[in-house]
């Protein structure tokens, strides 16, 4: 490894500090982390991170996600942290702080220079690369263009590269319409937009949501791009709630999450899986070890 993880807890009323401490418990001794709060680091420990204040406002909750995550970004940019893992935070609590982005995928794109970044889901064999993220299903129809999904999918291919080790990926694009719009009956986005989009990135599609993922599950793709955000997100947590990971392409470093939100209901019970949150630790020390 090239260096030690950055953690962040994410917002303290949730369950984040919970699937921390337990993922600490379970993820191998050799790989190094750093807990990150927003007054500065220290050695991530079960007691370092117990101390964290849970009752907080929710624009107090949003100021300490903030701090945080801005403190561990500009440790991976001066190269302290090798990669940074985040817990899951409230996104009405930083936009009351005053961090007005969509999520923490669009947030970390405009702390490293407004470069243009994907959102990766991943669970086993299959990887899902959103088109479009945080925005009402209104919209997604325009907002699918073939210059985005080829930049979503150029960034695919060269976080594939470059983190996976795979030389030449193979993509697959999700259909916007039922069966791929059967020839414009049910709409003509597939034809006008992902069927040029797919020729441009030599990527296989569009493709039918209900087989392309069975296909991607079985090794046919390394990645497949999905233009709305609950097709892709519903296909990574059937195919493995839990334990599945998020990761933003196209940062210059790693930086992963697990695939769950705050859970406020289940916060302090002692109850949250801390799966996905070991296994978001696990990728990234395998991704920054290359």
């Amino acid at each position: 490894m090239a260096g030690p993880l950055a953690i962040t807890v994410g917002d303290p009323r949730g369950i984040g500090p919970e699937v921390v401490c337990k993922a600490l418990g379970v993820v191998p001794g050799s790989i190094p982390l750093v807990l990150v709060g927003p007054d500065g680091t220290s050695d991530a420990s079960q007691a370092s991170i117990e101390s964290a204040p849970r009752a907080m406002s929710p624009v107090e909750a949003g100021r300490f996600v903030g701090a945080s995550l801005e403190r561990a970004v500009r440790l991976a940019l001066s190269g302290e942290v090798a990669g940074v893992v985040t817990g899951p935070a409230e996104k009405k609590a930083f936009h009351e702080a005053g961090y007005h982005f969509p999520g923490h995928t669009e947030w970390l794109a405009h702390l490293v220079g407004d470069v243009d970044v994907a959102m990766m889901l991943t669970v086993d064999a299959l990887r899902v690369v959103l088109v479009t993220t945080h925005m009402p299903l209104r919209d997604v129809p325009d907002a699918v263009t073939v210059d985005r999904v080829v930049s979503r999918g150029r960034i695919a291919t060269q976080a594939l590269q470059r983190w996976w080790g795979i030389d030449l990926p193979r993509l697959a694009i999700c259909a916007l319409n039922p069966h791929a719009g059967e020839g414009g009956l049910f709409g003509d986005e597939d034809d006008r937009v992902l069927a040029p989009a797919a020729a441009e990135l030599g990527a296989v599609g569009p493709l039918p949501a209900d087989t392309v993922f069975v296909r991607a599950l079985k090794g046919e793709f390394d990645a497949v791009l999905t233009p709305a955000h609950d097709v892709g997100m519903t296909a990574v947590k059937v195919a493995g709630f839990g334990h599945g990971v998020n990761v933003t392409l196209g940062l210059p470093f790693v930086r992963t999450a697990p695939d769950h939100g705050t859970a406020f209901d289940i916060a302090g019970q002692g109850v949250a899986d801390a799966r996905s949150m070991v296994r978001a630790i696990e990728l990234a020390a395998e991704l920054t070890s290359g």
